[in-house]
């Protein structure tokens, strides 16, 4: 929504996954530390197995971690340095899920968090992506509970009742940022 108002989205989901790409640094590095069981026919990574690796285990977590965000923040930062050099006017806003987790909310000018609570989150994961009700329940706790992330933000973006109401939200804070 923010960028059909303008916006340029660096989306930290997107980045993860081409910095995990067969034959990259990061893919090397967690092919040896979680073998070549968590691999695809085609050698890519079989982000499924992954995930019930690491959504189930906090130490294995945060070594998937340590291997994959440097890598990301990298690409990230060449990716905005692009921006400014392209569209020196643009707003560009950053999507990084697990960037309270990370504690690197107070390296930017605002933090927007978008906000349903836990129920509504376990729905949508089960409707989206056919996960069972335990396995949402163990990727959405495997991060900060969503009401702990609401007072280390600026703005909040309810997100339960529906697409018209958070497209309001939405241009609100995007006329508040842009200035237009």
């Amino acid at each position: 929504m923010f960028s059909e108002n303008g916006a340029v989205i660096v989306d930290a989901d997107v980045i993860a996954r081409d910095v995990v790409q067969k034959g990259t640094p990061a893919w090397e590095k967690i092919r040896a530390e979680f073998g070549d069981e968590i691999l695809l026919d085609s050698r890519e990574i079989d982000r499924d197995k992954l995930g019930d690796i690491i959504f189930n285990d906090t130490a294995k977590k945060k070594l998937l971690n340590r291997i994959v965000h440097p890598a990301v923040f990298e690409k990230m930062g060449e990716r905005i340095k692009t921006i400014e050099e392209d569209t020196p006017d643009a707003l560009v806003m950053l999507d990084v899920p697990l960037l309270i987790e990370s504690g690197m909310q107070d390296g930017f000018s605002h933090v927007i968090l978008v906000y349903v609570t836990e129920d509504i989150q376990v729905k949508r994961l089960m409707a989206r992506d056919g996960y069972s009700e335990q396995d949402a329940y163990a990727r959405i706790r495997s991060q900060m509970p969503i009401d702990e992330k609401k007072d280390k933000v600026d703005i909040v973006i309810d997100n339960s009742r529906g697409p018209a109401h958070t497209r309001e939200q939405v241009l609100d804070v995007y006329t508040r940022l842009s200035g237009k």
